[in-house]
């Protein structure tokens, strides 16, 4: 399939540069895995994107917590891709983090995806939704680990055993996006207007989001932004 312009998904080369960006950055998953931030803060919940744990995310939750939120991982290993309990085991950490509370879901790449179908399915128990590079709009082939990702989940990357939906979630939706993104298209990770509610451009890598601190900062201070003016 040929796409043009943001809808075309980074070269395959790309997606090398973006693994060996990770791995250079291994030794920021070191840490506790258990919930950081204040006590009292506000509850957030961070899912990984494919083939990321929460050790993966561990600047991203670091940052969230030095910007004052309660930040859990999703507890749930490996994300191998859409598994059809996957929504619904999510369902039940929301209850163990939120305290009584609204949750705000942050998803990095394919754990975005997750998290829009999640805010769908409990629109009354999330607060907000952020994305990171998430291919949540157009085609689920505009990325370039499509193939991989088929591979290891064991099923078609548009035949997802959860639904897919593009339409904007019943909840806020902060979409954050690079144009240096080496493995999702502009298009997909953008989206349309009527598919979120705000989209952010930053000039960072794919891996970044989850794993930088400079561009995790960028990332805290958008959602603070944002929050502050659905309010």
């Amino acid at each position: 399939m040929s796409w043009e312009g943001d809808d075309r998904p980074p070269a395959n080369w790309r997606r090398m540069h973006e693994f060996a960006w990770l791995f250079a950055r291994f030794w920021h998953g070191f840490g506790r895995l258990g919930p950081r931030g204040p006590v009292d803060g506000a509850p957030a919940l961070v899912i990984p994107g494919f083939i990321a744990t929460d050790r993966t995310t561990m600047a991203l939750r670091k940052g969230l917590a030095d910007g004052g939120w309660r930040v859990h991982g999703w507890k749930m290993s490996w994300n191998r891709g859409a598994q059809a309990d996957t929504i619904e085991r999510l369902g039940q950490r929301l209850d163990e983090v939120s305290g009584g509370r609204p949750v705000l879901v942050v998803g990095w790449s394919l754990g975005g995806v997750f998290a829009r179908e999640l805010a769908r399915a409990v629109p009354d128990r999330v607060r907000a939704v952020v994305t990171l590079g998430s291919p949540f709009s157009g085609d689920a082939k505009q990325n370039n680990v499509w193939r991989l990702y088929e591979w290891v989940a064991g099923h078609k990357v548009d035949e997802p055993p959860i639904p897919r939906i593009t339409g904007k979630p019943p909840v806020p939706h902060l979409a954050i996006w690079s144009r240096r993104d080496g493995i999702v298209a502009v298009r997909a990770a953008r989206g349309l207007e009527e598919e979120r509610d705000k989209e952010v451009e930053l000039r960072c890598t794919h891996m970044a989001f989850g794993v930088s601190s400079r561009t995790v900062r960028q990332v805290v201070r958008e959602i603070d932004t944002f929050l502050k003016n659905e309010s």
